[in-house]
């Protein structure tokens, strides 16, 4: 369950990050659109508080924190394979990316996750 909350605690960290980066990019360079950039930054870092979230919530043993990273695992599936298609240096970032949401979803749904975070089968 700490590698699944160390994950999601990475990719908060990246979210975070390239919001920042678009938003100090966005101010002191030359973007394309002021606008889209400044939305852009600050849907990044809006979105990084939800794996944030699911992470502390994983390290502290909440059944409601998996739901959250289940879906930011699943979110950054897609954006994983657009880097891929990349014909750029995003092609390594798309490998991190898809083997840190793989190996996510891997360790959420890892029998010791689920009897850790006391969630239990329906029958």
């Amino acid at each position: 369950m700490t590698g699944a909350a160390a994950i999601a605690g990475a990719e908060a960290l990246a979210l975070f990050a390239g919001g920042i980066y678009l938003l100090v990019t966005s101010v002191t360079g030359h973007p394309d659109g002021l606008t889209q950039a400044v939305t852009g930054g600050v849907t990044l870092l809006a979105l990084g508080v939800i794996p944030l979230i699911a992470a502390r919530g994983l390290l502290r043993r909440r059944s409601w924190s998996r739901g959250p990273a289940v879906v930011t695992q699943l979110m950054a599936l897609p954006v994983a394979w657009t880097l891929l298609q990349a014909d750029s240096t995003a092609i390594p970032a798309g490998i991190v990316l898809a083997a840190l949401a793989v190996t996510g979803l891997v360790l959420l749904f890892h029998p010791s996750t689920t009897r850790a975070l006391n969630i239990r089968p329906r029958a």
